[in-house]
């Protein structure tokens, strides 16, 4: 029998009369990812696969595990977070950079260390754009980011009309200083010899003819 101040339980029968519930939902060993699933969601995770995605194919695999998005995702921020070794995320920017081989450029506020802007250029853009110097394409997108960072985009044209990438970078406003920046650190890009690079292109020296923009700068 247990007591309280305004209630009395009597148990006369602690046998259950009805069967185990079949959903689990809620139970910390029903939802709590095996070692297998904990290795395929690192697997998906390095393979870009979104956590929904891996979520909905724990569902299919294993039907009687009520494994939640909560888990999914809880599991990969602790993937981030290892794979991070305590650096924060512009030197996780900048280590990611270093290893595969990207162009990074970035200046810090005046008298201070705090990082303002910062250019990322893909190592494949960098040879296409020594090919071809023709029309650069700028535009900014806004609060599309948890900074409110605006994100310019540098575009690139070939001459069969395709477009490629040049580099993407995360500024700090646009005001005119930046905007002068942003270019003169680029020049980095077209600074090569007239010489046949590896897979067989002619790689030029100068600069593009055109640069359009929207005219936005302060």
């Amino acid at each position: 029998m247990a007591t309280s101040e305004n209630w009395q339980l009597f148990v006369h029968n602690g046998r259950h009369n009805h069967k185990i519930v079949v959903y689990h939902h809620g139970h910390a060993q029903a939802v709590r990812l095996t070692e297998e699933q904990l290795q395929q969601t690192e697997q998906f995770w390095k393979s870009h696969v979104l956590p929904h995605n891996i979520l909905r194919f724990f569902q299919k695999q294993d039907v009687g595990r009520a494994v939640s998005a909560e888990k999914i995702y809880n599991v990969v921020a602790k993937i981030k977070k290892n794979r991070k070794q305590g650096r924060n995320t512009v030197e996780e920017v900048l280590c990611l950079s270093a290893k595969r081989d990207y162009m990074v450029f970035y200046k810090n506020r005046e008298q201070s260390n705090i990082l303002s802007d910062i250019v990322v250029v893909h190592p494949t853009s960098i040879a296409i754009i020594r090919t071809w110097l023709y029309i650069l394409i700028m535009d900014t997108t806004y609060k599309m980011n948890k900074y409110n960072m605006p994100l310019l985009e540098a575009v690139e044209m070939t001459p069969t009309g395709n477009n490629f990438t040049v580099a993407t970078t995360f500024m700090c406003n646009e005001h005119n200083t930046t905007y002068r920046w942003i270019p003169q650190e680029n020049k980095h890009l077209y600074v090569t010899s007239a010489m046949p690079n590896g897979d067989g292109l002619i790689l030029n020296e100068g600069e593009p003819q055109v640069i359009l923009t929207d005219g936005k700068a302060d």
